[in-house]
């Protein structure tokens, strides 16, 4: 009599199953929907400026990197419950107003010093821009074409925008567009580099490397780019094939390092939004009092994610007073180490430290 091994129906197949992980998934979605694009953007590919094309691959192995990054910080128990809290609360009636806050006005660096808030305005407003102008122009979702007639057509996604005369007020924009972002790198850069070099705690605990080779890339990439132009309208052209390939490698490298250096937090400021959110959601919830103080000083939600995730990762701060860790705030957890190492009952003095509110 012939055993018969019961089969077990497979289960529903995703889009998953076809890649070997989420990178690989990420990256061809995203390299296919650019292909796409482009392909319909510069109607089938009859307007390609093969000049660029070391930019589009530097930009494509830039997205890679990115990827790969994201997703191994996203994989993270910490991260994973923010992101999907985040997104859930995404439509916020404050969404509006906190993302100008924290991607367009930079409100949180205001509140350090007028020095560092001009800064970082020109240094990120001057690099955002610029891969608004670039990159529809590297991957042809945006190109230029002129008619005898003096005036030139901007073409978005194979569509017929609009016509601007050649030397008028909005062509000059039009040109001038990369210099306007470069001069205000420059600017930025160098408040931020004399900042560094001046300040005693900056020259302290930064290092080359990580801190100041980020700002001598985009240093670079600002003076070869703006020396072109000079070229091009001063000298006519004279040196321009030489400074061509510098300013293209210079970029290259900065898209290739980007994604693993300090710059990263440029792609990821985004995900400050949904911080933001999950912060001030939880807190019009229900808030955490300290142990020790009484005072409120997180969500109750967030205390309990944290003790969660410590969970997860068999991290256990039960203290033999009859709490947990995360359950004090952040003076309170201070004083309460120095008295463990100290002997001293510090943690029950229910007096503030003087700096605990110290802006910078």
């Amino acid at each position: 009599m012939e055993n018969h091994v019961p089969i077990t129906p497979k289960k529903n197949r995703s889009i998953n199953d076809a890649f070997a992980s989420h990178f690989a998934k990420s990256m061809f979605l995203t390299v296919s929907g650019m292909i796409i694009l482009s392909f319909i953007a510069t109607r089938m590919f009859t307007h390609v400026d093969l000049n660029l094309y070391g930019y589009m691959v530097g930009t494509i192995v830039f997205i890679g990197g990115f990827f790969y990054r994201f997703i191994a910080w996203g994989e993270r128990p910490p991260t994973k419950i923010f992101i999907k809290k985040g997104i859930k609360l995404l439509f916020r009636k404050s969404t509006p107003k906190t993302s100008v806050d924290q991607l367009a006005i930079y409100k949180f660096i205001w509140n350090r010093s007028i020095y560092r808030w001009t800064q970082h305005m020109m240094i990120g407003w001057g690099c955002i821009l610029s891969c608004f102008v670039t990159f529809p122009l590297v991957f042809g979702w945006m190109y230029f074409t002129m008619e005898e007639n003096g005036y030139y057509t901007v073409v978005a996604l194979g569509i017929d925008i609009m016509s601007v005369k050649a030397d008028g007020i909005i062509a000059f924009f039009f040109y001038n567009a990369l210099n306007i972002t470069a001069i205000m790198v420059i600017i930025g850069v160098c408040m931020a580099l004399y900042r560094r070099l001046k300040n005693m705690q900056a020259r302290a605990e930064q290092t080359f490397m990580y801190d100041f080779l980020p700002l001598y890339l985009l240093l670079l990439i600002s003076v070869t780019g703006l020396a072109l132009t000079f070229m091009n309208v001063f000298l006519h052209g004279k040196g321009q094939p030489i400074m061509s390939l510098i300013h293209q490698y210079s970029v290259i490298i900065t898209l290739i390092y980007l994604p693993f250096g300090k710059l990263a937090h440029i792609p990821f400021r985004p995900l400050s939004v949904f911080a933001r959110n999950y912060r001030e959601h939880y807190a019009e919830q229900s808030m955490k009092d300290c142990k020790i103080c009484g005072e409120a000083f997180v969500s109750a939600e967030q205390s309990n994610d944290v003790r969660g995730v410590l969970g997860m990762n068999e991290i256990d701060f039960q203290m033999e007073d009859g709490f947990h860790l995360a359950e004090l705030c952040l003076p309170c957890r201070r004083k309460y180490r120095i008295s463990k190492f100290s002997g001293i009952p510090t943690h029950q003095i229910k007096v503030k430290e003087a700096n605990q509110n110290a802006k910078g």
